[in-house]
């Protein structure tokens, strides 16, 4: 398997191909702004495609990292889409972050060409994709899985299986909703730190080497300190997240107020125009209102 296609160079899917490519793959790529596509070129090699069509016809795996379920419906099965030229037995791993259920609904086209699907959401954002260091939660059958785990190694730290298609979508499901929290406890615990007149840099050099301790607390609170919010994961994104949550919690039972009022919160955000901030930037409703 070393002939690749990757759709959508987005600030994930950039790096992630260009891995794929610098570990002696041949890639080929589309990406719906054509420039973006040169640029990948221009920048490691590899070869562009015209429509994710023309991309598909002539690989043995194509890897997706597209917007939300119509962007991933509209790449695969759309009327340029990769379903009109793929070959039996390819490969279609999809790194969106998307529901399950479109996992489930495009798995079953891709089987009737004798094609596999591997939904295979990540966790590490941009700063993970740029170092080869994502996290990647897999579902689908377990032999197809086993052949492509030397491929996803080239752009991540850890990989795993966690069960039939859907299954990576809905681990990424539970990814979103511990990563809410975090950030709302770790925002409200720097507001009050600041409140009560400590140094809150001082707070957190204290409470990061013990319980407290998480991966935004060691990442995102110098930033979130200094107000810096123009990098990183988009509340636009987060919120797109939870909505999925949200619905597959409806249908599942799950209880979810917390993320329910994060959601909200993160809608406080975009109403203050922060809708490309990081989702760090929970901070700003709670800090005092200038006059």
């Amino acid at each position: 398997m070393k002939k690749i296609g990757f759709i959508g160079l987005g600030v994930m899917g950039f790096p992630m191909a260009g891995h794929l490519q610098r570990a002696g793959y041949e890639v080929t790529v589309y990406n719906r702004t054509a420039a973006k596509a040169e640029l990948w070129v221009n920048t490691f090699g590899g070869s562009r495609a015209a429509t994710p069509a023309d991309l598909a016809g002539n690989v043995d795996i194509v890897f997706s990292c597209v917007g939300n379920d119509n962007d991933l419906r509209q790449v695969i099965s759309g009327p340029s889409g990769i379903l009109n030229t793929v070959k039996p037995d390819t490969i279609v791993v999809d790194h969106t972050t998307a529901s399950a259920r479109v996992a489930v609904e495009l798995s079953e086209l891709l089987v009737d060409r004798r094609c596999h699907f591997l939904d295979a959401p990540v966790s590490g954002g941009q700063q993970g994709a740029e170092n080869a260091a994502l996290t990647v939660m897999v579902g689908g059958d377990e032999k197809i899985f086993t052949r492509v785990i030397p491929v996803l190694e080239t752009m991540a730290r850890s990989v795993q299986r966690l069960g039939p298609v859907g299954s990576g979508q809905l681990c990424k499901m539970v990814n979103q909703v511990c990563i809410a929290g975090l950030l709302q406890g770790l925002a409200e615990g720097l507001s009050f730190a600041e409140r009560a007149g400590l140094d809150a840099q001082q707070v957190i050099d204290v409470i990061s080497k013990g319980a407290a301790q998480s991966w935004q607390m060691e990442n995102r609170s110098a930033t979130m300190l200094a107000g810096e919010y123009q990098h990183g994961f988009a509340v636009d994104w987060m919120r797109k997240d939870l909505a999925i949550v949200l619905e597959e919690a409806r249908s599942n039972g799950a209880s979810l107020p917390v993320t329910a009022l994060v959601d909200q919160f993160y809608a406080d955000v975009q109403a203050a125009g922060g809708g490309r901030w990081d989702t760090s930037s929970l901070l700003t409703r709670l800090l005092p209102k200038q006059t």
